[in-house]
């Protein structure tokens, strides 16, 4: 991802961050059934990210967020021709996952492709399962794609396709999603597998 689009995802994000004690002061911060756990806070609160959205799995069936989250899940959006970004973020998660279940806790970890042209159903579902044998791969059409990315607040922009090789760029969040409380917390690319799986099993810890 080129530095200029990567200042202006994190951007992105940083509107929606910025003035979160001013918010959490307002909002009461001690109604938080998940206080002690988060490290970013949303201004606003987590409902501004997140939110409903339809797509398509590896079999080629079209889902929904309600089908897919049924237990606490670890999205990213990326794409499987991702050079280098995107496998090693996903195979992170991949690796707090396995952190988490063996500590008893069950996360799902769902790779949501923000580059429909080159990724089929097939596709997502190879590269999914080659990263972690529980891993969900959602692709879609444009719009399908599109909206579940505006509903996280992800930003992506594919180069001009001269080739079958061409790069897209986009942000690198990952975002905690609870089944009944929706989005409750997102994760920047530094952190290590040991942080996440900590911070993600205080979340379920706390549901």
């Amino acid at each position: 991802m080129s530095r200029q689009y990567a200042i202006v995802a994190a951007v992105v994000l940083a509107a929606l961050v910025g003035g979160v004690w001013v918010a959490t002061m307002i909002g009461g911060a001690s109604d938080d059934q998940f206080a002690e756990c988060r490290a970013s806070q949303v201004a606003g609160g987590s409902g501004q990210i997140g939110g409903p959205f339809e797509l398509v799995n590896s079999k080629g069936e079209t889902v929904t967020d309600k089908e897919v989250i049924t237990e606490p899940a670890l999205l990213y959006f990326g794409y499987t021709f991702c050079p280098d970004v995107c496998p090693l973020d996903v195979a992170r998660n991949a690796e707090a996952i396995d952190i988490l279940q063996e500590r008893g806790k069950m996360v799902t970890p769902i790779f949501i492709s923000i580059d429909p042209a080159r990724d089929t159903p097939e596709v997502v579902g190879d590269f999914s399962e080659n990263l972690h044998e529980r891993m969900i791969g959602l692709t879609g059409s444009p719009e399908q794609v599109k909206l579940a990315s505006q509903a996280f607040k992800t930003y992506y922009k594919a180069h001009p396709a001269e080739d079958e090789y061409y790069l897209v760029d986009h942000s690198t969040f990952s975002y905690l999603v609870l089944p009944e409380q929706g989005f409750v917390e997102f994760f920047r690319r530094d952190i290590t597998p040991e942080d996440m799986a900590e911070a993600v099993g205080c979340f379920v810890d706390n549901m």
